[in-house]
């Protein structure tokens, strides 16, 4: 069965996070398979759209496989992994065609961070979101991410939601823009999700992709500060390898700030 499911319908591309029994958290082959799609979506003028979601109700994506981050040990590790998902979200931010992110349940970690660089966001009345790190590895997001984030929502939400590690819930998310439409179920999300990237793939595309472009030009501007010590920080602590183990092992987590 593939990780990442693609089809084509009616010129709208619809890529779905397929591991829903691991409440499709990502592995690094969906990362680079998501990567590929945007180039491939790109330089088709057959696709003027795509939607991107989850298989089933339980979840979007719940961040990455956490087992992937037992191998890492240097801060080279930490740096390489996130300019390894950086260059995945940025090849989302960079497609010229409109992205709708259709949440149901969890979107977490690296699926929040999928989220946050789609056009459009809409949400299943069960939708979770957010970064709740400083409750399970002790890691840190990219400066990239912080950037991308505080663009989204707003500095002091970013450092509210990270400090409490709590999931934004669907009213929340509508209310703070998160999210532009709530959804009462799956069913409705996705074919909402399917009615949104018609009408869009009917609109002046130069129009869309000016203006794309133009939000991401000025969020760039926030990402030329180097964040990269800050991750080495987190990711070569006692505190993550313990924040990874204690994931895995399913108990809490005892922090030493080492």
């Amino acid at each position: 069965m593939d990780d990442l499911l693609y089809e084509v319908r009616d010129g709208i591309g619809f890529a779905t996070l397929n591991r829903p029994q691991a409440r499709n958290a990502l592995t690094f082959p969906m990362y680079e398979r998501l990567q590929a799609l945007c180039t491939e979506i790109a330089e088709d003028p057959g696709i003027r759209a795509l939607v991107i979601t989850g298989a089933g109700e339980k979840a979007f994506a719940a961040g990455t496989d956490i087992s992937q981050f037992r191998a890492f040990s240097t801060a080279e590790d930490a740096l390489a992994y996130e300019h390894r998902i950086d260059a995945v979200l940025t090849a989302l931010e960079r497609c010229p065609k409109p992205t709708i992110a259709a949440i149901a349940g969890a979107c977490t970690g690296g699926g929040a961070g999928i989220a946050a660089v789609c056009d459009i966001r809409i949400g299943a009345a069960n939708m979770r979101y957010g970064f709740p790190i400083a409750k399970t590895l002790g890691n840190c997001l990219s400066m990239a991410n912080y950037a991308r984030l505080a663009a989204l929502v707003g500095p002091a939400r970013v450092i509210e939601l990270v400090y409490s590690a709590r999931l934004i819930e669907a009213e929340e998310a509508r209310a703070i823009g998160l999210v532009s439409e709530i959804l009462p179920d799956h069913a409705a999300l996705q074919d909402r999700a399917a009615e949104l990237a018609t009408m869009l793939a009917g609109h002046a595309p130069l129009t869309m992709r000016a203006t794309k472009e133009a939000m991401r030009r000025l969020r760039e501007a926030a990402r030329q500060v180097n964040g990269d010590d800050l991750v080495a920080m987190c990711f070569t602590s006692n505190d993550f390898k313990e924040g990874v183990e204690s994931f895995l092992a399913r108990r809490p987590a005892q922090w030493t700030g080492t």
